[in-house]
């Protein structure tokens, strides 16, 4: 296992002192699931902006597709 040697303020050192012992982790422990958590946050942060530009997408074609059927509708209906 690997070290990483952080720096904080006094504040930050305490509210994570507080909640390690709140939560019965180590302050180790706390940080790696922080991150954990953080890291699938940013995934799933990335995913809805996918889903979201590709409902963008569909609905533009769909729009379009309208369009054409729109100018279809009279289409030999003009002879009767």
């Amino acid at each position: 296992m690997k070290t990483i040697t952080l720096k904080s303020d006094d504040k930050f050192f305490e509210k994570l002192s507080q909640l390690a012992k709140q939560l019965h982790l180590s302050k180790s422990e706390l940080i790696r699931k922080a991150v954990s958590e953080y890291e699938e946050t940013v995934r799933r942060r990335a995913l809805k902006e996918q889903m979201r530009d590709a409902s963008l997408r569909v609905r533009e074609q769909s729009r379009k597709v309208a369009e054409e059927l729109d100018g279809t509708l009279m289409d030999g209906l003009d002879d009767v």
